[in-house]
């Protein structure tokens, strides 16, 4: 099933109705309620979903944001959290969200899991600016890589402790609802959980049909570019827990969201893991332009007829 985030142009609408028309006018008839929607929109989209202008194929944790958050922060809250308070309205946020999902009959909901405290400033932008420099390969990159894992293992057991509690709480109410649980890859090398961390996670919720792995390419791709690990070999590891995935491309080394095929990302080599009739939400920045967005879509349709 292909679909498209409402990422793309939610800041630019006061009108819920108005967002999702907009989508459609792009060529989509799906779409993916995303985080940073404000409470005052949601009115409008009932009434376009009620009037059965799309389907609703998922929905990205927070939705909608929480009122006391000015910006699109989907981390504002984190389950790994070292403050009490942060950890429950994490909770409290995401069951809202669930209510949400499943009243515009979602099949899943989209989850950031948290982080550990480590500053990106300190480890994934420095070797981020490496490897733009040319410097990926150099004795000086592959000791700071090390050094970062080495410090992230040490103290990750903690935090992936509480994104496994947090789980644990939210799948009885995702079962009763009836929207899985699809838990992000992400970008950063310091959220929660890593590629090992993932694979135990989904071994530790093997017996949960609720509970799965969300594929994000962009955000892979971002630590394939900087030697963490394989975008293929990856897809081929985790696949028996695969939900769906969000779609964007990657400009070398780091810029995400893009549009498709106007990046580095080979299609043709992932798209095979992923079941037919899986949800492949294209999750892109705002900044992309609607022909630009047109004119791949037209390609995806031509090259990938049966992912539509």
């Amino acid at each position: 099933m292909l679909a498209f985030s409402t990422c793309w142009n939610n800041a630019r609408h006061t009108d819920g109705e108005a967002m999702v028309q907009e989508i459609l006018d792009l060529g989509f008839q799906n779409l993916e309620l995303s985080h940073g929607m404000t409470v005052a929109k949601i009115p409008g989209i009932r009434k376009a979903f009620a009037a059965g202008m799309f389907r609703c194929a998922g929905v990205h944790n927070y939705f909608p944001s929480p009122v006391e958050v000015m910006i699109d922060a989907p981390d504002a809250y984190e389950y790994t959290s070292h403050r009490p308070y942060d950890r429950k309205r994490a909770m409290d946020m995401t069951l809202k969200t669930l209510e949400l999902a499943a009243e515009f009959r979602a099949e899943y909901v989209v989850l950031h899991m948290g982080s550990t405290p480590l500053n990106a400033k300190k480890f994934t932008k420095p070797l981020t600016a490496k490897v733009s420099a040319g410097e990926g390969r150099t004795e000086s990159y592959v000791k700071d890589k090390i050094k970062f894992i080495k410090k992230r293992e040490k103290i990750a057991p903690l935090y992936y402790h509480r994104a496994i509690e947090a789980l644990e709480e939210i799948v009885t109410k995702a079962e009763e609802y009836g929207v899985k649980l699809a838990v992000e890859s992400r970008s950063r090398f310091e959220d929660m959980p890593n590629e090992r961390e993932m694979v135990r996670l989904q071994e530790h919720f093997r017996d949960n049909p609720w509970i799965g792995y969300w594929h994000d390419f962009g955000h892979v791709q971002l630590k394939h570019n900087l030697g963490l690990l394989d975008h293929h070999e990856w897809l081929e590891t985790i696949s028996p827990h695969l939900i769906g995935g969000h779609v964007h491309d990657v400009q070398w080394p780091a810029r995400d969201h893009r549009v498709p095929f106007t990046g580095t990302l080979d299609y043709d080599s992932l798209l095979p893991f992923f079941p037919e009739n899986c949800p492949l939400i294209w999750e892109l920045s705002p900044t992309r332009e609607t022909e630009e967005i047109k004119e791949s879509l037209g390609i995806w349709k031509a090259r990938y007829a049966d992912r539509c």
